[in-house]
């Protein structure tokens, strides 16, 4: 099993994000834009829970970008 890489600058930033509670946009290849606050990563995955409260896993490999929501 891989383990997560804490030495990684966004495997840190992300880290940030979710000790903050930062509210982020995260753009999939799907084209599909999703917003909400990150609660947990591990190396293949990304759990983003809504305004709703409702958990979504997102695959690492889907990802298009993550950035802060302005």
């Amino acid at each position: 099993m891989a383990e997560l890489e804490t030495g990684l600058p966004h495997v840190r930033q992300i880290q940030s994000m979710i000790r903050e509670g930062t509210e982020v946009e995260l753009k999939l290849s799907t084209n599909d834009l999703l917003t909400g606050k990150i609660r947990w990563q591990d190396p293949d995955s990304i759990c983003l829970y809504d305004h709703y409260d409702q958990p979504t896993i997102v695959w690492r490999q889907a990802i298009v970008y993550l950035k802060p929501k302005s």
